[in-house]
């Protein structure tokens, strides 16, 4: 029953109700810096969507579904130790696998691992802080690994299925941070939202994000393996 409430609830105007919300405006946001960065410069590098398309398309979709939960937690600020080690390990580990998989799909195990490591850290660390050091602690740590694993599984499947493989760890990762926003909506029931972010705030984010990883992937440095 109360899963079904949580699904109820996306279509509400409270928190829960801001997550599909949240995905759509990521997405338009991170498109449309795609677009202009495309048809600005990135439309006459020499096949470049060939090279960059499918993975730099995933980072995005991969932004797109972790912005989302980092707005919900923010949206109650303080949870209970456990919760918040769950929050900062899951988001932590997410963002940064994923980040460091996509990068490293395209410049190799080096510049993917420090790419995923900051990213994962960044969010590991900024979710945790909601229950204190533990859950600081616990997202730079699952930042760390996750931005580490994800390079390296990249570089280990350069020759076998990549592409696949990135499909398979995007679903798996969706299914992961999904259970987690029906973690915070079970230990929110009861409590008051205390925090409210605008649209600006996910704009600004995605911006950001897209911007970082698109300069990378393109004219980042790069191992011998990717030329």
């Amino acid at each position: 029953m109360t899963f079904k409430n949580f699904i109820n609830s996306l279509a509400n105007d409270k928190a829960e109700g801001e997550l599909i919300k949240t995905i759509f405006i990521s997405l338009a946001t991170s498109f449309a810096i795609f677009a202009i960065l495309y048809f600005l410069k990135l439309k006459d590098i020499e096949n470049f969507i060939p090279k960059y398309g499918f993975y730099l398309f995933f980072a995005i979709l991969s932004y797109a579904i972790i912005l989302p939960s980092v707005r919900y937690v923010r949206a109650y600020k303080e949870f209970a130790c456990m919760s918040g080690m769950m929050i900062g390990m899951t988001i932590g580990m997410v963002a940064g696998f994923l980040s460091g998989f996509y990068v490293g799909s395209t410049n190799g195990m080096f510049v993917g691992s420090v790419f995923g490591m900051a990213v994962g850290i960044s969010f590991g660390v900024w979710n945790g802080k909601c229950c204190g050091i533990m859950g600081a602690m616990e997202g730079m740590m699952a930042g760390f690994m996750g931005g580490l694993m994800g390079a390296m599984t990249a570089l280990m499947m350069f020759n076998d299925n990549l592409k696949i493989a990135g499909i398979i760890v995007f679903i798996i990762s969706t299914f992961i941070v999904f259970g987690l926003n029906y973690l915070v909506y079970k230990e929110t029931r009861e409590t008051e939202r205390k925090h409210k972010d605008d649209e600006f705030f996910i704009i600004f984010i995605s911006f950001i994000l897209t911007s970082l990883t698109t300069w990378i992937m393109v004219l980042g440095p790069r191992s011998i393996l990717f030329g």
